[in-house]
């Protein structure tokens, strides 16, 4: 992996830039990110928030249901759907900031580490 790292939605408009290492990768298995994915499970870069940046356009956001956060904040592009991010909380006080492995623009470094909700995981 190359620091800074970059990613971004797919028709463009948005784009972020990282400039840290990962705290964290993991797949998680929960109900929430099987629905939001449309797969079985989310990857997830989990990185310092204060690394984190969009450079280019503005993602939208939708909250839903989280154990940890109270609300998950899941940021996303307007133009063509693209899910961008999660793991902030509504207030955006949280110290992270978990990464869609597959908006990175270059993916090929992604190693999860480890899987979460297990339990919910898909046969």
């Amino acid at each position: 992996m190359k620091i800074p790292f970059t990613g971004g939605c797919a028709c463009g408009a948005i784009r972020y830039e990282c400039t840290a290492e990962p705290v964290a990768m993991f797949c998680c298995h929960c109900r929430d990110c099987q629905r939001a994915s449309g797969g079985a499970g989310n990857y997830v870069v989990v990185m310092p928030a204060d690394s984190f940046k969009f450079t280019h356009g503005t993602p939208c956001y939708h909250f839903t249901a989280s154990a940890k956060f109270g609300h998950h904040k899941r940021g996303f592009c307007a133009e063509c759907g693209s899910r961008l991010t999660g793991g902030e909380n509504r207030e955006g006080t949280s110290p992270i900031v978990g990464i869609n492995a597959g908006s990175l623009d270059d993916p090929s470094w992604f190693r999860p580490q480890f899987d979460i909700f297990a339990s919910d995981a898909q046969p």
